[in-house]
């Protein structure tokens, strides 16, 4: 059975205090909660993730890395090894973010690598992909998550599907103006679940867990993790309030 997940990305946000603070309220929310299947999960910046990691021993709450470099080591200036990352007790990596993706010009070959080294130093991948709004309105939304998907982790056996998280981001529908509908979602990650079952088989396809990264928010959490093929949120900017945090894991 696959797990729900429900992962707060915090990105550049969040000093040490502010870290701190958040973490202690998010646990204290989630102590005393029957998670019905659900793993939670916070992604604060590279510089407070050993503070998060100490802060959420012994209880219910999980963290993970924003990012991680392909190399093992070297002259890679800024960067963050996966070891490095083991090191302080990580255990999960969010990859191929959109805002990487855009920002940082993160390709499907990079992403691979990265793929690759994570897997390889047994740390587990939420995997992010989606297209952008031209790409919707243009009907070409499916060629380009399925080449995404294809491009990044269709090399890797199935085994390795037992350590991959995918993360569904409708580019689009974040801080676009733009809304995404649950049914869109669901129909998107029903076509994602496809596509996996053709390289890999229904066992796989059945069990990776597909997260729904488009603006979630408290109002709207309950009805898209109703939808058969949403297994949780990958979460923006709600999950930065610890009550509207809460509110989306309760959803399920």
């Amino acid at each position: 059975m696959r797990k729900n997940i429900v992962a707060g990305n915090w990105k550049m946000n969040n000093d040490l205090k502010a870290t701190r603070k958040l973490v202690k309220q998010i646990r204290k929310s989630i102590k005393g909660e029957d998670l019905n299947n659900t793993r939670v999960i916070v992604a604060p910046t590279f510089v407070n993730l050993a503070t998060a990691v100490k802060r959420s021993k012994k209880s219910k709450l999980e963290v993970a890395a924003q990012n991680m470099h392909q190399a093992t080591n070297g002259a890679y200036t800024g960067e963050i090894s996966a070891d490095m990352l083991k090191s302080i007790g990580v255990k999960t990596v969010i990859l191929g973010h959109s805002e990487r993706r855009a920002y940082f010009g993160e390709t499907d070959a990079l992403l691979a690598e990265k793929v690759n080294a994570a897997l390889a130093n047994k740390l587990e991948v939420i995997f992010c992909f989606g297209e952008e709004l031209a790409d919707r309105k243009a009907g070409n939304e499916e060629a380009v998550v399925e080449g995404q998907i294809k491009n990044a982790l269709f090399h890797l056996d199935a085994n390795a599907y037992k350590n991959i998280v995918l993360a569904y981001e409708p580019v689009w529908a974040i801080g676009t103006g733009e809304t995404a509908s649950p049914e869109q979602a669901q129909d998107m990650h029903a076509f994602i679940r496809k596509t996996l079952s053709a390289k890999y088989g229904n066992d796989v396809a059945d069990s990776v867990s597909i997260l729904y990264g488009g603006s979630v928010k408290p109002a709207n959490a309950k009805e898209i993790f109703s939808k058969a093929d949403v297994d949780g949120g990958l979460i923006g900017g709600a999950s930065l309030k610890a009550e509207d945090f809460h509110a989306i894991i309760t959803a399920f």
